[in-house]
């Protein structure tokens, strides 16, 4: 494993990936796919919702967890990626499903059904205070939010594998802002994400601190901007592919080429464009053929 993957996780106090416990409900079978609700423990005790999708008629030909986005809506988590609910760009889940692949999209810490107190799709005046007190209430004790979160992307990854069968070769990580920042130090610490599609995520720290960019609570591990630049982050994935998809216009992306310029190696396929921060028709459609064809490369 690379020196920053092993440097990150003794940083975090990240365990290794385990088994884990899979709960699952009845399955919904919709055009191309079924769509299955399952849930499985955290490290904490807490359970994990997500929503399991595979192309019905056919073995699946990889698999990919794709994590949502935050975008200040704490009520969409998984129903986002999963086109039930929210922007229709972010459906990651039906649109793979159809095209072969098993997804899995868990809820974060916080989102849509592990809120605290109102589960579903509907928002509640103080779910900003929960996702805060997430991080706040580990800081207290000597934690990071960090740590939990890549301990449940970790799990996420066991479960797809457990529940699927794919070919471990196949199968890796997805998401856009914070789902692809969550992508991005998951694919950095885990080996067995043999592939990342990240969006939106990949930014130098002195630049988000020069502009005054905001800083996701994810990130929020004290001294880790002096232990290591998003560089290091993102070369600890190669030689595993990774495809790193930006906005000129977008303050969350904003020096991507110029980071992904300080990585040795040829294993990331770069996507940037003259937009913002929200994806669009074109960027979806890149990184879903993108992640179809990283089954293609396995073969």
């Amino acid at each position: 494993m690379d020196d920053i993957a092993t440097r990150l996780r003794q940083r975090l106090g990240l365990a290794q990936p385990v088994p884990v416990d899979v709960q699952r409900g009845a399955i919904e079978t919709f055009d191309g796919f079924d769509r299955e609700r399952i849930e499985y423990p955290g490290l904490e005790g807490d359970r994990i919702p997500a929503l399991l999708f595979t192309p019905n008629g056919r073995d699946a030909i990889g698999g990919v967890v794709v994590f949502h986005q935050h975008n200040g809506e704490f009520h969409f988590g998984k129903s986002e990626v999963a086109g039930i609910k929210g922007d229709p760009f972010q459906a990651f889940a039906p649109a793979l499903a159809r095209r072969g692949f098993a997804v899995l999209a868990p809820d974060a810490i916080t989102f849509e059904d592990r809120r605290g107190a109102v589960q579903g799709t509907q928002p509640d005046h103080y779910d900003w205070l929960q996702h805060y007190n997430a991080m706040s209430y580990r800081l207290l004790q000597g934690d990071v939010l960090m740590r939990k979160c890549l301990d449940d992307a970790q799990r996420a990854l066991s479960v797809l594998l457990q529940t699927t069968g794919i070919n471990e070769a196949r199968v890796g990580v997805a998401g856009h802002s914070y789902g692809g920042t969550t992508a991005l130090y998951h694919a950095a610490v885990d080996a067995r994400c043999r592939f990342a599609c990240i969006s939106g995520a990949v930014c130098s720290f002195e630049t988000r601190l020069r502009e005054g960019t905001g800083i996701l609570l994810f990130e929020a591990v004290p001294g880790l901007a002096r232990e290591m630049g998003m560089n290091e982050v993102l070369s600890a994935i190669g030689p595993r592919p990774a495809m790193i998809v930006s906005g000129t216009q977008d303050k969350y992306s904003r020096d991507a080429d110029q980071v992904v310029a300080q990585v040795a190696g040829d294993f990331i396929t770069e996507l940037r464009v003259e937009r913002g921060h929200a994806l669009e028709q074109e960027r979806f459609d890149a990184m879903v053929e993108w992640i179809v064809g990283r089954a293609g490369d396995q073969a």
